[in-house]
């Protein structure tokens, strides 16, 4: 399946589990293919055959990203190598987390979320410490009698009621000894901090080219986030925590095809869009507003800056 294909059908999907979806980001760099919103879920995915071509940087840019704009980064991918990913099986590249479409579609379509994650060992699962250990006493075994069922040190015993996670194969045990469920689900939308990789999320520096508009939008009240593989050039916040995204080159059809995709997101995002040009002869691409440099150096109030965008993007 081509990658176009494999887009393609993802965002079927994710229309028919009643998600928003964004334009594809069809233009380089992009950390991610499209955005999708569903009530409160935003969520940044890369869409990817071959999940090794993942790599570092494009990994610590969506949960950059993940941070300024409230959203779940996600990559879903066919295989690793040349093994399929298996289904129901979450995986982490660079501290995003990974699943196949089968998995996607379970989660966002079915409402059946994944029980195993992938780590370095192998697979594991989320054991509900509590009712192990409620399911132990109401037997009457000790921690030494449940270890030596398991064939593990009553320490690990021990460690598992405090909320360790199992192996599949313990967990299996487990299940059947107490004939009953004792795993709860991997939340890929909340919590999988608990067992992602480490990543470094310190912000890139701006580059040269970027930094006068920094500086204009630092001076005029907003908390400029710098993004370095994205389809927009910063993530701005001013005090009240309005969003922006915002942009900058000569108006030119590369920036109008950037405008458009930065509008498509920002409808999803729950965002505004701002795209700073030399000159332009038009006011909007779409609901991103275009703001002649020109304009903007005469500001020094982030209302009267939220409000030029307001009226050119007719919002």
């Amino acid at each position: 399946m081509s990658r176009s294909a494999l887009v393609g059908n993802v965002t079927a999907m994710l229309d028919d589990a009643g998600f928003a979806v964004s334009d594809r980001c069809a233009i380089r760099p992009k950390s991610f293919d499209v955005a999708a919103r569903r009530g409160s879920d935003l969520l940044l995915l890369k869409i990817l055959g071959n999940i090794d071509a993942f790599d570092a940087e494009t990994g610590v840019e969506m949960r950059r990203l993940g941070t300024y704009l409230e959203a779940t980064p996600m990559v879903i991918g066919l295989r690793s190598r040349n093994q399929d990913l298996e289904p129901g099986v979450v995986y982490f590249r660079h501290g995003v987390p990974v699943f196949s479409p089968d998995t996607a579609l379970d989660l966002f379509v079915e409402g059946v979320p994944p029980l195993v994650y992938a780590a370095p060992g192998g697979l594991y699962v989320n054991i509900d410490g509590d009712v192990l250990q409620d399911e132990r006493k109401e037997r009457g075994w000790s921690l030494g009698q449940l270890a030596t069922e398991l064939g593990v040190s009553r320490r690990t015993v021990s460690k598992y009621e405090d909320g360790m996670n199992a192996s599949v194969d313990v967990a299996i045990e487990l299940e059947d000894l107490f004939d009953r469920e004792l795993t709860s689900p991997v939340d890929v939308l909340e919590g999988t901090e608990e067992v992602v990789e480490d990543a470094e999320l310190d912000e890139p520096e701006a580059e040269p080219d970027d930094q006068h508009m920094f500086t204009v939008l630092t001076r005029v009240g907003f908390t400029v986030h710098p993004t370095t593989r994205a389809p927009f050039k910063t993530v701005s916040e001013d005090e009240q925590e309005d969003r922006v995204l915002t942009s900058h080159s000569a108006f030119n059809r590369t920036a109008e095809k950037r405008a458009r995709i930065m509008s498509s997101i920002s409808h999803v995002a729950r965002t505004r869009s701002v795209y700073f040009v030399d000159s332009a002869r038009r006011e909007t691409v779409d609901d991103t507003a275009l703001v002649e440099r020109e304009e903007v150096e005469g500001i020094d109030d982030p209302d009267e800056l939220r409000k030029l965008i307001r009226e050119r993007a007719k919002a």
